[in-house]
């Protein structure tokens, strides 16, 4: 996985997601369903590389990343800690961001841009707390300390 796959992996997790059609009285589904499954997350991911692209405060981490694996890696992070049936199998996030010094100011303007993308779908509020709660703890291994 490329630095800039995982940077938006980690703001991927470090936010949450769902779906607009999403049903609110079915709340024994796994975030995953609730979210909408895989073409929701896809079309979330999708909007959040190109918010991503177009962001002169982060674009730079992925001036040199590979777009159709990054997306790959993001899809699949998401699917993954939302409980689908996706496999992660891209590297850690400590050895992934080793060195490329995001500050605590580059991840939050990421994380901002992964809201848009959700607000863009209509995510409801409490998935998206969920998903930020389970893909958080990511910071720690992104954000290096100076």
């Amino acid at each position: 996985m490329t630095r800039m796959s995982t940077l938006l992996a980690v703001a991927v997790l470090a936010t949450t997601m769902s779906v607009p059609a999403l049903s609110q009285a079915a709340d024994d589904r796994s975030l995953y369903e609730r979210l909408g499954g895989t073409g929701p997350i896809t079309a979330v991911v999708g909007k959040f590389v190109t918010i991503v692209g177009g962001d002169k405060r982060i674009n730079g981490y992925f001036a040199k990343a590979d777009l159709v694996q990054l997306k790959k890696h993001l899809i699949n992070m998401v699917c993954q800690a939302s409980g689908g049936p996706c496999e992660y199998t891209g590297r850690d996030m400590k050895t992934t961001h080793k060195g490329m010094g995001v500050t605590d100011a580059a991840f939050g303007a990421l994380v901002e841009d992964l809201v848009e993308a959700l607000d863009t779908f209509n995510v409801p509020a409490k998935e998206k707390g969920e998903l930020l709660g389970v893909l958080g703890p990511m910071k720690g291994d992104i954000v290096e300390k100076k």
